[in-house]
């Protein structure tokens, strides 16, 4: 399984023979291109035209983020899985009312799955989000159940942090350590979600239950919201408290952030939870969780051609 590689230091992406490497003032370090799914960019980095062409021969997407984890866009090589039925299914189902509510609807039954799943490993009371009944006759309506299920999450979330305060989830920017550490994770599973979103025949930029945007891919928004609650909000209950993450991995300015060695500490620990392994109940073998949205975007694509009826991933683990 390909791994991410993220970049919290200025300078550039450079191509020497076939080798793609990390080159600033104070150092030149070689990025395992062949085992990349992606690199991250949390500071600005230039791409030589050699290092382009390189990332294009090995289809490595680069995502850039701003200094508060926000996602800024991306280098996207040329599509590699493409499919003129898909995307014309994938429209189709767009554009029919009733098909779009019940992928729109799969996706927000999967959102209040996956907080459950979160709230039960932690033996805490998930009544007040099952209670929510997943209903609605347009994706805007559905869009408001999303917002409710996020309330309540956000209420009994906070009762599980022993260590830093968070009473309402803020950005543009982040005004308290827990909602910075928010910030930088869903930017970075959207990117993740982009990236494996490319290796299906989806298009990235159709979407279900989010309206379609200029400049944002927001089918990536759709299915990274569906593994949100049990990779990164798990994460940051780990790192608070068990004290990895302290005051002293933030900087103060207009806002909250993370500084490079909270950064660093932050995105290893999500690296990780990424690539852990479940068993999977119906294929009955272990696969990664990163893999596991890839597999979402299967389903989906299996449930446009009409070979299935797409259900959304319901988080066990």
């Amino acid at each position: 399984m390909k791994k991410a590689y993220y970049i919290t230091q200025i300078g550039a992406l450079e191509r020497r023979g076939n080798t793609l490497f990390f080159v600033n003032e104070n150092e030149k370090r070689p990025i395992p291109i062949n085992s990349t799914s992606e690199v991250h960019c949390f500071k600005p980095v230039s791409l030589t035209s050699g290092a382009i062409k390189l990332l294009s021969e090995k289809n490595v997407p680069v995502h850039f983020y701003n200094k508060y984890g926000y996602y800024r866009g991306s280098y996207m090589p040329a599509e590699g899985q493409i499919s003129g039925t898909v995307v014309i299914k994938q429209a189709e189902h767009h554009l029919d009312q009733d098909k779009r509510l019940h992928i729109a609807s799969q996706f927000v039954e999967g959102i209040k799955a996956s907080m459950i799943a979160l709230l039960k490993s932690q033996r805490a009371d998930y009544r007040p989000i099952a209670d929510i009944p997943v209903e609605g006759s347009s994706p805007a309506e559905l869009m408001g159940v999303e917002s409710n299920l996020w309330r309540e999450f956000y209420g009994l979330y906070s009762t599980l942090l022993k260590h830093f305060d968070f009473s309402e989830r803020n950005r543009r920017p982040p005004r308290d350590e827990v909602n910075a550490m928010i910030s930088y994770g869903n930017s970075v599973l959207y990117g993740v979600a982009l990236s494996e979103i490319r290796k299906t025949y989806l298009h990235p930029a159709i979407s279900f239950l989010h309206e379609p945007l200029e400049r944002r891919y927001s089918l990536a928004l759709d299915m990274a919201d569906i593994f949100k609650p049990v990779t990164v909000f798990r994460v940051i209950l780990r790192l608070v408290n068990r004290r990895q993450i302290r005051e002293e991995h933030f900087d103060r300015e207009i806002g909250v952030m993370l500084n490079r060695k909270g950064l660093k500490v932050f995105l290893s620990e999500l690296n990780s939870e990424l690539g852990k392994k479940v068993l999977h109940p119906r294929f009955r073998r272990n696969v990664s969780i990163r893999y596991l949205i890839r597999l979402e975007g299967y389903s989906l694509v299996k449930h446009l051609l009409g070979d299935g009826e797409y259900k959304s991933l319901r988080a066990w683990w």
